[in-house]
């Protein structure tokens, strides 16, 4: 092969090592002591706010009264709105609860083939997804033929076919989209710092939209313990680091030697969030993938890139 047909190799290892250091560091556990020094801290600057507003509100009741008054509908009005957040974030945390008790409920009933268990996890998904108009027939489907399953296995494999297989579908497709988007902002956009702006928020974006897509929508403070869920994945498998044949799969063939080395940088970031994304999936899907097929970062990929640096 001559030099000027050779595929030009891009050395992704120091990216997947990058990205499993920050998998780690974001998982680490705190320490007790760090967990009581911020939990006091908290709790000292909490009262420290609340003594200074409750002066502040008594004595300008005292000066002014009319001002007082305004000052503490306001303040009603604010903790009303906290309270309101608060709510939502419980929700949103008990939503999660409700995916993390089916996924333990049915690694339970695949292990020890525990036919009342699986139908007590099949009895959660429906209730799950009961007013999903898009797990309708799905949920019509499961109905009608799970009294005909008596193997734990096999209806746990009709509940997944029934309801999860559309759900699926549109978890990969935001799992491409985001892909894609990293990809084109890494290969076009010059400035710095730009790239590393797109991943993040495309990844929290992407993974906060597959959870919300399983059923397990989340707040502001259960996304950050749903991204903490995701990169603990990450590191437990090890499916942070971006193989060869990954890329020469989307990216090979002489292709990279006929574009910029962004171009190839963009498809490496893309691969990084596919991995994320199909990990996301995994995390926030209530059954595992036992009758469906798993999908691949490399199929994956390649559907949200084909063509895209073809053109280019």
């Amino acid at each position: 092969m001559t030099p000027a047909t050779a595929p030009m190799v891009i050395d992704d290892a120091p990216q997947g090592a990058a990205m499993q250091r920050v998998a780690s560091l974001a998982t680490r556990r705190a320490s007790p002591l760090a967990k009581w020094f911020w939990s006091l801290l908290v709790s000292i600057v909490g009262f420290l706010v609340s003594l200074a507003a409750w002066n502040f509100v008594t004595g300008l009741i005292a000066s002014h009264p009319i001002l007082g008054m305004a000052f503490s509908a306001l303040l009603v009005i604010f903790c009303c709105v906290l309270l309101a957040i608060a709510l939502r974030e419980m929700s949103a945390f008990h939503r999660l609860r409700r995916i993390d008790t089916i996924q333990t409920e049915a690694a339970t009933a695949h292990a020890g083939g525990d036919l009342p268990m699986a139908r007590k996890v099949v009895g959660h998904m429906t209730s799950l997804y009961a007013s999903r108009d898009d797990t309708a027939w799905g949920r019509t489907q499961l109905e009608e033929r799970a009294p005909e399953v008596m193997d734990a296995d096999g209806l746990l494999d009709l509940a997944e076919r029934s309801l999860l297989e559309p759900l699926d579908a549109r978890a990969v497709a935001e799992v491409q989209a985001a892909a894609r988007q990293v990809a084109v902002v890494t290969a076009v956009v010059p400035l710095a710092l730009a790239d590393v702006f797109t991943a993040l928020t495309a990844n929290l974006r992407m993974i906060r939209r597959i959870a919300e897509i399983y059923g397990g929508r989340s707040g502001t403070l259960g996304s950050f313990r749903l991204v903490r869920t995701v990169l603990g994945h990450l590191v437990a498998t090890g499916a942070v680091a971006v193989g060869d044949d990954l890329i020469h799969s989307v990216a090979g063939g002489g292709l990279l030697s006929k574009v910029s080395r962004r171009f190839g940088e963009g498809v490496v970031n893309g691969a990084l969030t596919a991995r994320v994304g199909i990990a996301a999936i995994e995390v926030c899907r209530p059954l595992p993938f036992q009758a469906l097929k798993r999908p691949s970062v490399t199929g994956t990929v390649q559907r949200a890139l084909t063509g895209l640096f073809g053109q280019a």
